[in-house]
């Protein structure tokens, strides 16, 4: 049984996030590389991610790793993937990696990328990974009001529950090492997050509350005082998930 560490990078625009679904449900990335490992080796295989994306949240360096039997080497697996994967996902590296390597276990850190158009006019080429904003917005506010963010907080006001995540104890403590937002009004502006890990909906929060300071709608203080009240309901709308990609994955 070998093991392999792959970093895949996708569109997310048409699959129902990275998680594998119920028959009959939405295509999902770990889905389709569970079949396209399928159809070489003939196994049925698990691909862990080091985390889960959204519906319409892309990625251009998601972790994951599989244990496989196969005789083929690593350059040659990767090829073979590269064949039967459809337009919108590929694996951008695949190499073998040590007995009990999981991407899930062994990730230390993430970088998130919101990226914004903040044309004047629409941009139809951007339309599926950039969030369109047409109001100039003020990034030195922006930048004033994520900097008292970083750091290690409760952030549990960033977060949306789901039903996997019922449990009022579990831990909204996380690790949040650099903000960065640069570009320039009237054109193309990301917002970089890095951290250890992050809450569901969090770096959307994050960025939906940032916004609304951008805008003019916010006080720059008001992230600081959102943070420190762990009420969900204080912070900005989550924002869509198109302009969301997953840079990488420190591992």
């Amino acid at each position: 049984m070998a093991t392999f560490r792959l970093v895949v990078e996708y569109d997310g625009s048409d699959f129902g996030g990275w998680q594998a679904q119920a028959e009959g449900a939405r295509r999902t990335v770990q889905g389709t590389l569970e079949e396209a490992f399928a159809r070489i080796t003939g196994e049925a295989v698990s691909v862990i991610g080091a985390g889960r994306t959204d519906a319409r949240v892309h990625a251009e360096g998601q972790l994951a790793s599989v244990r496989i039997e196969t005789d083929l080497d690593p350059g040659t697996l990767q090829r073979a993937l590269n064949a039967v994967l459809p337009d919108d996902v590929s694996v951008k590296r695949l190499e073998s990696a040590r007995p009990g390597y999981h991407a899930l276990r062994d990730a230390r850190g993430k970088c998130y990328r919101y990226s914004v158009w903040n044309g004047t006019v629409r941009s139809p080429l951007r339309r599926r990974t950039h969030l369109w904003l047409r109001a100039p917005l003020d990034l030195e506010a922006m930048r004033r009001a994520a900097a008292p963010l970083v750091g290690r907080h409760d952030f549990a006001a960033f977060e949306t529950r789901g039903r996997e995540h019922p449990d009022p104890g579990r831990s909204t403590v996380r690790s949040l090492w650099r903000i960065g937002i640069e570009g320039r009004p009237g054109d193309a502006i990301h917002l970089d997050f890095e951290g250890e890990g992050f809450l569901r909906y969090m770096v959307r929060t994050l960025v939906g509350t940032l916004l609304e300071v951008g805008r003019g709608s916010r006080d720059e203080s008001d992230p600081t005082r959102i943070l420190e009240s762990r009420d969900r309901r204080r912070a900005g709308p989550t924002a869509p998930p198109e302009g969301l990609r997953l840079l990488r994955v420190d591992d």
